[in-house]
């Protein structure tokens, strides 16, 4: 169980340093395409890929459960549908808006901010189903607002355009998580991946053609930051997480996922040469003290519950 369990924790840390490295190729990507166009690139490849993996899966499954009767078949059908229309529809609109970002901001930062997604997740809960959090999270709330302040606001309680993209784009994935929480029980959790890339690649492609002028050359000169985030970002990265998730157990994959903005920031040093003032360093420390603080709650109710 413990090897297990280390083979899972091992392959988060892999995604999240893949997540975290993708903000840099997202960023130069931005030099020869525009954001939507790319974000309907990688998701195209994404969906290929992934429904070719589902398909596989779906297979798998069937001749595993042979005896399901076809009202479990169709329950399970019914949410895999509406669950990969729903969070298709979530993902595409917090990638265009991540994407917009970028533009503006550097790869570092988006990272961070992008974050902020598991300190709102637990307040919409709180707001959309009523469930109660305890006190450490909204402190972690109050904690995370100073590091977006320190980190984005350097001119007064003005955010920049691509900050503000981002802030968007964070609470746009606390919606896709909840999304996916609700659906993922009852249906096929990679039948889902598969359907929310197809529902964004098609939603990113029409904004591409309305809003934009995508070219074939435009999408070849941005080759390598598309194939890095449409196979490895999204293809690898949610296959490994579904694989991972089934081996550890949920605080610590949130921890380990969360590690995402640290490795952004790393990457974009690294690879692209991006520097931060000191105080947006210090917004960064905070807001990395304000995720792991809303994931402690999680952590204490699993050690009582191996306690017991």
């Amino acid at each position: 169980m413990e090897k297990r369990k280390l083979v899972g924790n091992l392959l988060l840390l892999i995604t999240a340093l893949i997540w975290g490295t993708s903000f840099v190729f997202q960023r130069t990507g931005m030099d020869y395409i525009e954001p939507i166009t790319f974000c309907a690139s990688r998701n195209v490849l994404a969906a290929f890929l992934i429904s070719a993996l589902a398909a596989f899966m779906g297979k798998r499954d069937a001749r595993l459960h042979p005896d399901r009767t076809p009202a479990e078949k169709e329950r399970i059908k019914r949410a895999t549908i509406l669950g990969g229309i729903s969070c298709g529809v979530m993902l595409s609109l917090a990638s265009i808006s991540q994407q917009m970002g970028m533009v503006y901001t550097t790869a570092g930062k988006g990272g961070f901010i992008t974050s902020l997604y598991m300190v709102i997740v637990p307040i919409f809960n709180f707001l959309l189903f009523k469930k109660r959090n305890p006190i450490i999270v909204w402190a972690a709330v109050a904690v995370g607002v100073i590091g977006l302040y320190l980190l984005c606001a350097t001119d007064g309680l003005n955010l920049s355009k691509g900050d503000t993209l981002v802030v968007i784009c964070a609470f746009l994935y606390a919606g896709h998580i909840l999304c996916a929480d609700r659906f993922v029980d009852d249906g096929d959790p990679v039948a889902i991946s598969a359907i929310q890339f197809i529902v964004c690649a098609v939603i990113c492609t029409i904004g591409a053609f309305i809003f934009e002028d995508p070219t074939w050359e435009k999408v070849v000169s941005a080759a390598v930051p598309i194939l890095f985030c449409g196979l490895l970002s999204s293809c690898l990265g949610y296959t490994f997480q579904i694989v991972a998730q089934k081996m550890t157990d949920p605080t610590s994959a949130s921890l380990i996922l969360s590690l995402e903005s640290v490795f952004a920031v790393l990457s974009g040093a690294v690879l692209i040469g991006e520097r931060m003032s000191g105080r947006e360093i210090i917004g960064c420390v905070i807001m990395f003290i304000a995720i792991i603080m809303v994931q402690l709650p999680t952590f204490k109710k699993d050690q009582s519950d191996k306690a017991a």
